[in-house]
Formats: structure tokens, sequence, C-alpha cells
């Protein structure tokens, strides 16, 4: 995306409260202990294809359940926040006296709360229940970071699963759950067969290192479980995300630079221009290695300023050793600005050896211009991820702003991406990686061509200036975005001349 003034500059989401339980299944070998947890449907516009642990946003009715044997109103809210939606999205009653309820009763208390007949605190007075805080064990609180479309800041709390309940998913939110062994689900992210937000993998961590006396402490032990912000997000081994503060345009307010190997890794899109930022980048790229890892090189994306902000900066931290690579029309265009001392192009590997847990990644270089003429994304077959810098993005839309952007190009790039044989999360330069890549493909070239399709039938109508036909077909975008709507229209209007759907006057009025 291009870069933006100051008084155009989004602020990030503000987090809102929120509670999960890491439900343990009581009776289980301590050493090898079982969690439950469930994969959120494809069809959510948030975390859509994440693994996560039931839970859920404070309600405001939560703050009038009673919790006995808590003397902080605001933890008893919070437990009764993780109480609640772990009954809504399960089923299991966390509550004294639920061992009483038949099978039958849970299931109508479960029934009462989800209709709305009954709020939680009506609802455990009426069955006679009561939640107690020695039942929830609070091992954290995170927030997830700024560059989020929606953020919470979340308690953890560890709890045991009543012997005679057995966790029920029903299709919604969550599309199914399942009891795991927290050893096993820790080796599924390993290799990359599952997809989770870092509280998450740090729990299911935590909990596979058996449930002894330290737990609680090894839980507490990082920054990040004391609302801490994460700024090192490794989505899958050897896949590092990094968000920095960058002139981008709203609502984002973050450039994802991403760190990608093991034991050689390279550094794409260093993107900040803030010295804080770029300080705090430099600092993980020494943490890599001082664990025996060596940069390979910076790779840049593309040639916008929100992308390589801070790529002279980290050259100049690691002592002018590091060359930059990116595509010729990349380097073209900022030939004065930054040196880039290796070309790359489509088809090109980049071979990343491993090093412990992360394995040899290679990346294969695929040329996709369309928002920008010399734009690259970078995919790894062997698990299906792929790096898609602005052609695909977490949070907002992508621009296409000709001359630089071209309407043909980017669809033709979008249907290259659905065409990979494997894909199974898309690292997007804006916002958290995307857990269900063909949906948001589709909905990517479903959403320009119905675009297209407008913009044509208002032409065929009679509008034949940019403004007007911006008026008719962007009625959902805010008025501070009509200006980028204009551009993407003369995009659409490029490509209608360019197939003959359309031709423009010497007065530049387009016509059928």
């Amino acid at each position: 995306m291009s870069q933006t003034t100051t008084s155009e500059k989004a602020k990030p989401a503000v987090p809102k409260d929120a509670a999960a339980v890491i439900l343990l299944r009581a009776g289980t070998d301590p050493k090898d202990p079982e969690v439950f947890w469930a994969w959120r449907s494809e069809k959510l516009a948030f975390m859509a294809g994440y693994h996560a642990f039931p839970g859920g946003q404070l309600d405001a009715a939560d703050r009038y359940v009673v919790v006995h044997g808590s003397d902080d109103p605001e933890m008893a809210m919070m437990i009764a926040c993780a109480a609640r939606e772990l009954l809504e999205e399960t089923g299991v009653l966390l509550a004294r006296r639920g061992q009483a309820l038949t099978k039958g009763q849970l299931e109508s208390v479960r029934d009462d709360l989800t209709s709305g007949r009954m709020n939680f605190a009506q609802l455990l007075e009426h069955y006679g229940l009561e939640l107690y805080a020695d039942d929830f064990t609070f091992v954290g609180r995170w927030v997830t970071p700024p560059f989020s479309p929606r953020r919470f800041d979340t308690c953890f709390f560890l709890a045991n699963c009543p012997v005679k309940q057995q966790p029920q998913v029903d299709a919604g939110e969550l599309a199914h759950g399942e009891w795991i062994a927290a050893k096993d689900a820790v080796g599924k992210w390993e290799r990359a067969e599952m997809l989770c937000a870092p509280p998450v993998l740090h729990g299911l961590r935590m909990v596979a290192s058996g449930l002894d006396e330290g737990l609680t402490e090894r839980f507490l032990a990082i920054p990040q479980a004391h609302r801490n912000a994460v700024r090192r997000i490794e989505f899958r081994p050897g896949f590092i995300c990094f968000p920095v503060r960058t002139p981008t345009k709203p609502p984002a307010t973050h450039t994802n630079c991403y760190l990608i190997g093991g034991r050689e890794f390279v550094v794409v899109d260093p993107a900040s221009p803030e010295p804080e930022e770029q300080a705090a980048l430099a600092a993980c790229v020494d943490e890599l290695i001082a664990d025996g890892r060596t940069v390979r090189e910076i790779i840049l994306t593309h040639l916008h300023p929100d992308h390589i902000g801070g790529v002279n900066a980290l050259i100049e931290h690691l002592g002018g050793q590091v060359k930059v690579a990116a595509h010729q029309l990349t380097a073209d265009a900022l030939r004065g600005t930054i040196e880039v001392e290796r070309i790359i192009s489509d088809d090109d590997v980049i071979e990343l050896p491993g090093i412990g847990y992360v394995p040899d990644i290679n990346l294969l270089v695929m040329h996709t211009p369309g928002h920008a003429r010399g734009h690259l994304c970078f995919y790894h077959e062997a698990t299906g991820a792929l790096l898609t810098g602005d052609n695909i993005i977490g949070l907002g839309s992508v621009l296409i702003d000709p001359p630089e952007g071209n309407m043909r190009d980017y669809l033709a790039s979008l249907q290259r991406i659905s065409d990979l044989p494997t894909l199974s999360v898309l690292f997007g330069a804006h916002g958290p990686a995307i857990g269900a890549p063909r949906t948001k493909i589709a909905e990517y070239i479903s959403h320009r061509l119905e675009r297209e399709t407008n913009i044509l039938a208002a032409v065929r109508d009679g509008l034949s200036t940019i403004p007007a036909i911006v008026e008719r077909v962007y009625t959902d975008v805010h008025p501070r975005a009509l200006e980028w709507a204009g551009r993407a229209t003369l995009a659409h209007l490029d490509k209608l001349v360019e197939d003959g759907e359309l031709r423009m006057n010497g007065e530049g009025a387009y016509l059928v």
C-alpha cells in the first residue's frame, strides 16, 4: 500500500476484555495431559481456520455473576465470562452442584443461555449453581497485537472438565472440537498441520510440559502473559511475523516484516521508517543471530514506502554485510534510494537450511504483478504457506492504483495463486495470517468482478466520468476513502477498455 499523510493514519483497535478456558481432561496422565481445543469456522471474518481454546468477549451481565472465593471484582468478572463462554461453546458447566444435573438438564441449561431466555447470573440462581474461583487457575492475560482488525485483552484460565461432562461443539463459530494430548497438539504445530495464535501455542507447550506444581509459574514466566505486547509471532515453524508501525493506509497501522528460515533466514520487507520500530526489529534479528542463525539477505515484495522504510537502517545495523534482493522492476524503481544487489525472478527458488524444530524451507518466487509491477509472492509448497505481500492481506483492502497498479494483472495473479496445489495459510503484509486461504482468495476475485460488473453497468446507464461512477458504485465506503475508490475505478475502467467493453472519447469520458 502507498504511503499516507499523518492525518490519514489509523489508530490500532482498542482491545476488548475477553476470557478463555484451557480445559483439561480429568484423570489423564499428569505427564501426558489432554486439552480440549476447537477449530474456528472458515466462514468467520476473524481468525477463520485457526485452532483455539473455548472463550470469547466479556458480556456486560458478567459483572453481576457471583463468584465465591474471589476478593477481586475484575478477576471474578473474567471468571464468569470464561465459565459462560465455555458453557455456550461446548456445553461444559464449571459450576458447583452441576454434577447433580442429568445430561438432559445440562442441555436445557445451555439452551436457556444461548437462546437468551436467561443471562448467566439468572441461570445460576435458577438452577441453584455456584461458581468458585478455586475451580479456575489464572495462567496469563494476553493482548492481541495492534496489527489486528479485532483486538482482545484475554484472561486465560486452566480448569478441569467435570468427570461426567463431555464437550460438544455445535456448528457455528467453532466448526468442531476434540480432546488431544498437548504434546500431540504441539507436534501438529511443528509439522505445520495447524494454525494458532501465540497464547494458544504457549498454552499447549506449557501443558505439554506436565501437570506439576510449577505449571502456573511456567505459564506466567514470560512478559507476554502479563499484557505485554507480542512482537515476534511465529505462526509456523520458520515463519516469524514481526509487525512494525508504518505510514500505511487505514485501517492498517502496521506492515508485517517476515523472518523466514532456520539456520539461514531472510528478512522480508523491513518496512518501518520509525527509529523505535527499526530498533525493535533489529533486536529480534539479533536474537535469532544469537541462537546460531545467519541473515541470508533482505528481500522486498515490492516498492511501496510502507514496505521499504527500514531497509537501509537494518543494513547499517548489520554492518553493511547484508544484500538486498528484489524483482528487476522494483530494483529499477528504487535506484538511488535502495541498492538492490540481487535480482530475483519468477520461478527462482530460495533454499533456506533449517535448525532445531525448523525444517529446511524452499521458497518458490512468484512474480505476481497487479498491486505493483514488480510484486513478488513466496510459496512454500511443502506446507502450503504463501507469503502474499500486498496482493492478499488480513486487514483492509488492496488498492490497485494505475499506472503502477493494473487490474488485469492483479486478477491474473489472484487466479495463479488460487491454482496452487496446496494452500494452508496466507501471510499478508497487513493484519493477521489468513487460515482459510481458498475462501479468502475466492472472496477477493468475486469482489473485484462484482465491482467491475457494477462499473460497466453504470457506464451503460450513461455515467461517463469517474466521480459519477464512484458515487453510484462505491456506496459502501467511507467518504474519506472515495479518492482511493476513484483510483480503483480507473483501474477497472482501464481493463474494460482493454477488453473492448468500453471506449474513451477525446474528452476523457467513458462510453459503451
